[in-house]
C-alpha cells in the first residue's frame, strides 16, 4: 500500500500537481490482498476500442485521477466522503490494445477483486461498453441489477455499423443476460436521433423506462430523478453516467456529442440524489475524452465531481442506516 500524501503530511495536505498521481491523492495498491477493510476502490477502465465515432477515452482514467482536488466536506451536503469512507485507488485493469475480449475480461476480473474484498467498485472509463464487464462482476455477486444510466443514447441497439460488440450495443446484453432487470432499469438524458422504433419497441418489451432530454426540461431533474429511483426500487442498482448526456456546450470533450443536453449543475445533484436514495453496488463514468478539440480538462474535471458527488451520496446514505 503507497500512500501519496505521507511526504506531505506535516502539512496536513498535498498540492494537487505533485506527488504520486491517484484519485484525490487517496492510498493505493494494487495487491487484491490489501482492498480489506476499504469501503470504495478506484479502478481505471482505460479502453476505448469500441467506440463509434471519436477515439481518446482511454487516455481519461489518468486524466480524471490528475483533475481530481484534495478531500473535503462538501459545501451543499456537509458531508466529506473521504472522511466518511474508507477509499482506496486500485489502479487499473490490464487491458490491452486493439483486443476488446481480452480488455473486457481484465476489467470484470478487476473489479471481482474489489467485489470480494467487500469494497464497491467506481469504474473510471473508457468507452462505455466497460460497463458490461463491470457491471457483470456485481450482478454475479449481488444477482440481477436495477440500473440508472445517464446517457444520450440507451445503448440497447442489437448492432452498430454491423458489428455486435460495440459501446452501443453493451445494454442490451446486460438485459438478455438476466444481469439487469429490465424493469428496474431507468435512463435518462435521452435526446437526438438514434435509437429508432426497433430499438424503443425491444425496451418496451423489457420494461425498461426512459426519460428523455425533453422531460427533464419540463419537469425539473428532481422529479425525474424521483421517477427513476421509484424505478430501481429497494436491492442493488449499478449507476453508469455517460458524460454525453451533457449538454456539449459544457463537455465538447466525449465521443458522440450530441446538442440539447443536461447542465452540470443539474448532473452533479442527479447522481448525488440517485446515490443517497439507492443501494448503489457499483459505478461508472464513462466516454471522457480529455484529449478532445477544445476541452483542456473540462472533461476530466466534470468527471472527477461526478465521482464525488457519488461517493458523498454514498456516504450520506451509509451515515442514514447508522443513524449518523
Amino acid at each position: 500500500m503507497i500512500d501519496p500524501l505521507e511526504r506531505w503530511a506535516q502539512y496536513g495536505e498535498k498540492p494537487d500537481y505533485a506527488g504520486l498521481l491517484t484519485f484525490g491523492g487517496v492510498p493505493c495498491t494494487q495487491d487484491p490482498a490489501e482492498l480489506e477493510g476499504f469501503d470504495v476502490a478506484v479502478v481505471g477502465a482505460p479502453m476505448d476500442d469500441l467506440v463509434s465515432d471519436r477515439p481518446g477515452a482511454r487516455l481519461a482514467p489518468r486524466a480524471i485521477r490528475g483533475a481530481s482536488c484534495p478531500p473535503g466536506p462538501h459545501l451543499e451536503a456537509k458531508v466529506d466522503a473521504f472522511a466518511e469512507l474508507r477509499v482506496v485507488d486500485f489502479g487499473d485493469a490490464p487491458v490491452i490494445p486493439a483486443d476488446p475480449v481480452t480488455s473486457h475480461g481484465a476489467i470484470e476480473a478487476t473489479v471481482g477483486q474489489v467485489l470480494a474484498a467487500g469494497a464497491l467498485p467506481v469504474v473510471l472509463g473508457g468507452d462505455h461498453s466497460v460497463t458490461g464487464p463491470a457491471a457483470r462482476a456485481c450482478a454475479a455477486v449481488h444477482g440481477p441489477l436495477g440500473m440508472i444510466h445517464f446517457d444520450t443514447h440507451t445503448d440497447t441497439g442489437a448492432e452498430v455499423f454491423g458489428v455486435e460488440r460495440s459501446h452501443g450495443t453493451f445494454m442490451r446484453g446486460l438485459v438478455e443476460d438476466g444481469h439487469v432487470d429490465g424493469g428496474r432499469y431507468a435512463q435518462i438524458g435521452l435526446r437526438g436521433y438514434w435509437p429508432g422504433e426497433r430499438e424503443f419497441a425491444w425496451q418496451a418489451e423489457h420494461g425498461i423506462t426512459s426519460l428523455f432530454m425533453h422531460d427533464v426540461r419540463d419537469l425539473g431533474i428532481r422529479a425525474v430523478v424521483a421517477r427513476a429511483i421509484a424505478v430501481a426500487g429497494p436491492g442493488p442498482v449499478y449507476l453508469t453516467v455517460d458524460v454525453d448526456v451533457l449538454d456539449p456546450g459544457f463537455i465538447p470533450g466525449t465521443g458522440t456529442p450530441e446538442p440539447g443536453g443536461m447542465t452540470a449543475v443539474d448532473l452533479l445533484l442527479a447522481v448525488r440524489t440517485v446515490a443517497s436514495g439507492l443501494e448503489l453496488v457499483g459505478a461508472d463514468v464513462v466516454e471522457v475524452i480529455p484529449s478532445g478539440v477544445g476541452t483542456a480538462d473540462a472533461s476530466a474535471l466534470v468527471a472527477d465531481r461526478i465521482v464525488r458527488e457519488a461517493l458523498t451520496g454514498i456516504a450520506m446514505r451509509r451515515a442514514g442506516a447508522r443513524g449518523g
